[in-house]
């Protein structure tokens, strides 16, 4: 898994990344979301670590789900 955050991505980036995706890596950018309203950047920092742990399949309970109250 790649957890890319540099910005703007270059060709060159996108290249790797195309064939990381091609090797079968997972490209997940680090970019947090707002929909939960994080309040803290603490609170913002964990969507995008809530998904990391998510996508290696390890449970957490840092931002809610989709249908779910907040649970921290």
């Amino acid at each position: 898994m790649l957890v890319v955050r540099e910005t703007p991505l270059s060709a060159i980036h996108l290249e790797n990344m195309l064939a990381v995706t091609r090797a079968g890596a997972v490209v997940l950018p680090a970019s947090p979301s707002f929909y939960s309203k994080p309040e803290t950047l603490d609170s913002l920092l964990d969507t995008v670590v809530g998904r990391v742990l998510d996508q290696l399949g390890l449970p957490n309970k840092l931002m809610p789900r989709w249908g779910e109250g907040a649970s921290k």
